[in-house]
């Protein structure tokens, strides 16, 4: 063999050994970044799950382990009506965890949004007695929960009971029960499914206030004996909100209090924060600025949200000893909430994957490192 020969089949070896370290490099996943350290979810609709979306599929399949029903759990889809349950939509997203290996979660259990009318109010539109309400939570919880039990990893239980200055959210449930409607949802929760872990969720847990009283909250549940696993930490964030240690400040209160953190329903709108209490006179002056990229991101905006995504993730490695999962709500832009609110024909790119359902510079980043 002539040495030319040889330095042919050195070099092929070489470039077959690097093409292969490249291959693999890009078959890896935002789950496998984080294996070992904490789940990588995504808030699912009823289009991917009935697969009507299979680019969406491909990316739920190479980069999520973990998903969350993103409506077909709340009481106004699930039970419509007081002896009418709706389980076709959330069999399917069960089922479809099921057959795609997915830790599954269930969305959510006691919430006053997309809240079934029938369920706090007589036929008359008047709010029922307490012992009217304690009947139907049970009945609505136990219902739900048994159904899925054994299939379901934990349920949001109850979702945003409390205001960012710490009080109670005044809704139909606290003035009925009073704060007593959470200690009783997970009980029933835990009753359905003594197995199953169970999680209170909101938003804007940088708040002070609202962290303080959810410490609190964890702790009365714990001296009265009933189960609560963790805590999600709904994480709506924007490109000048909240400050990242005020949100490490939550992470250890919650950690001190003894429970798991889940970071839940995670997009960071790319979008100006605007007041809406500002001087709206000029009424097409101010949707321009509700709505300033209709046509892409400008590159140095693109760079600031990547940025500040990656600051998020360096936190959340950070406390992977206490972090259990990250979620994000959906799975392109095009899927997100943002979209349209809050007005129509508002554009915005808030998760991790594009509208081309092409991965953000900050997951290659992850993904490579």
């Amino acid at each position: 063999m002539n040495i030319k020969t040889t330095t042919f089949i050195f070099s092929t070896l070489l470039l077959s050994a690097f093409l292969s370290s490249s291959c693999n490099a890009q078959e890896k996943g935002m789950k496998d970044v984080a294996q070992g350290k904490f789940l990588i979810g995504a808030a699912v609709n009823v289009n991917q799950v009935k697969g009507k979306d299979p680019k969406c599929i491909e990316l739920l399949d190479k980069h999520f382990n973990s998903i969350v029903a993103e409506n077909c759990m709340k009481s106004e889809e699930i039970h419509p009506q007081e002896n009418v349950y709706n389980f076709t939509e959330a069999d399917e997203f069960v089922n479809f965890g099921k057959k795609h290996n997915m830790t599954i979660i269930g969305h959510c259990l006691v919430w006053h949004s997309q809240l079934a009318k029938w369920i706090c109010v007589d036929k008359d539109g008047k709010n029922v007695s307490a012992d009217v309400l304690k009947k139907r939570l049970k009945d609505h919880i136990t219902t739900i929960v048994t159904r899925y039990k054994g299939q379901i990893k934990g349920w949001d239980v109850v979702n945003e009971a409390i205001e960012s200055d710490g009080s109670w959210r005044n809704s139909k449930f606290y003035q009925i029960l009073g704060e007593e409607f959470i200690p009783l949802a997970f009980q029933y929760a835990h009753e359905a499914d003594p197995d199953a872990e169970l999680y209170y969720n909101d938003y804007g847990m940088s708040d002070k206030g609202r962290r303080d009283s959810v410490v609190k909250l964890v702790k009365m549940l714990k001296d009265r004996g009933l189960r609560i696993d963790g805590v999600g930490m709904q994480c709506h964030v924007g490109l000048d909100y909240p400050e990242i240690t005020e949100f490490q400040k939550s992470v250890d209160a919650f950690k001190a209090a003894g429970v798991k953190i889940m970071i839940t329903e995670m997009d960071m709108s790319a979008l100006p924060t605007i007041n809406r209490g500002a001087n709206v006179a000029d009424k097409v002056e101010f949707e321009k600025k509700l709505n300033p990229y209709p046509n892409g991101l400008p590159e140095e905006v693109s760079a600031q949200w990547n940025n500040r995504m990656t600051e998020f993730f360096n936190l959340f490695f950070k406390n992977a000893d206490v972090i259990t999962r990250v979620t994000a709500w959906g799975v392109i832009d095009s899927d997100s909430w943002k979209n349209n609110w809050p007005m129509r024909g508002r554009i915005d790119y808030p998760l991790w994957f594009d509208r081309n359902y092409e991965p953000k510079p900050f997951v290659k980043d992850l993904i490579n490192k």
